[in-house]
């Protein structure tokens, strides 16, 4: 089993330690433009290996794609932080041009691979990557609903003065402000949330969580990796091992929840395949307009995209 992990920034540096650490594949090659960072971070990781006592190789590769070649998962962290001054068209102009590149190449070395993006904005970024690759959905999804969970339940976990090992649930909608938590399908070992924390904490606890990127980016001036990247590398780890496991994941919508042609957080099933079902939820009437809500907020960051000469996909 093989994996690659485009970008060796903080994020794709972090995924690929975590993974070769938890040893389920052969071989992790992490890419990067910039000359030597891959190579340098993956000769740093490898140097680990006697230390935490694990076999994955680790190779970098300063944007040689055919070292990715027959790669049975890509994880794509590459494109630039919103600068000051940047517009968000701006931005999704720069990263769609980089996450365009980079699917091609990898598409050209591993026609059977399963791509998971990370790039921001990251429902539209999942959606260029779709696009780009021309291949079944199923196998093009986008990391954001693990990590917003994440999120969620260590607040909790702190909140209730418990372990976050049995903290369990699900955010739908998209990466950002309007993503949806659902407190209705939130439990502590097995207990619904709403029966051990007031509506009021619970709900700072909501806020808190859809603004959870931001927060740490005002603590440390930089986008968080630790939580993302591990969240990337637990997705690889569900589909390498075929695991079936439910995770809130960015997927491609058609029909589902009423929605269609956008790419969108909900709860899927992970495997071998990909994204081998996607589980509609009975949403209230309440949740199901803030789905719809979110669901036409990133529609309108996709038609952006669209609109910068990106076909359309019917």
């Amino acid at each position: 089993m093989k994996v690659t992990v485009v970008g060796a920034g903080n994020v794709g540096a972090t995924c690929a330690d975590v993974i070769a650490q938890k040893d389920f594949v052969h071989e992790v090659v992490l890419l990067d433009i910039k000359e030597g960072v891959s190579e340098g971070k993956s000769l740093d990781m490898w140097q680990t290996s006697p230390i935490n006592l694990y076999d994955t190789r680790l190779i970098g590769s300063t944007n040689d794609y055919s070292k990715t070649a027959d790669s049975d998962v890509v994880v794509i962290t590459s494109g630039l932080p919103r600068k000051p001054g940047m517009s968000r068209d701006d931005l999704i102009a720069t990263n769609a041009g980089i996450v365009r590149s980079v699917t091609e190449n990898i598409i050209k070395y591993s026609p059977n691979t399963i791509i998971i993006v990370v790039s921001n904005p990251l429902d539209v970024m999942t959606y260029c990557a779709y696009l780009t690759a021309k291949i079944d959905s199923r196998r093009v999804f986008g990391m954001a609903g693990i990590l917003d969970t994440a999120r969620y339940r260590a607040f909790l976990a702190e909140a209730l003065n418990t372990s976050p090992k049995d903290i369990q649930a699900v955010l739908m909608g998209g990466h950002g402000d309007t993503m949806v938590p659902l407190p209705r399908y939130t439990t502590v070992a097995g207990i619904p949330v709403t029966e051990l924390i007031a509506k009021d904490k619970l709900d700072a606890i909501v806020e808190r969580t859809k603004k959870g990127g931001g927060e740490l980016v005002n603590l440390m001036g930089t986008s968080a990796w630790y939580a993302p990247g591990a969240a990337a590398a637990q997705m690889v780890e569900a589909v390498i091992k075929d695991q079936k496991r439910i995770f809130p994941c960015c997927a491609w919508l058609n029909g589902e929840y009423g929605l269609k042609g956008v790419y969108l957080g909900v709860p899927v099933k992970l495997g071998r395949n990909g994204i081998e079902e996607i589980i509609e939820l009975k949403l209230t009437e309440e949740e199901k307009s803030l789905v719809s809500a979110s669901a036409k907020a990133v529609k309108e960051v996709m038609d952006v995209l669209d609109n910068m000469q990106q076909p359309a996909v019917k």
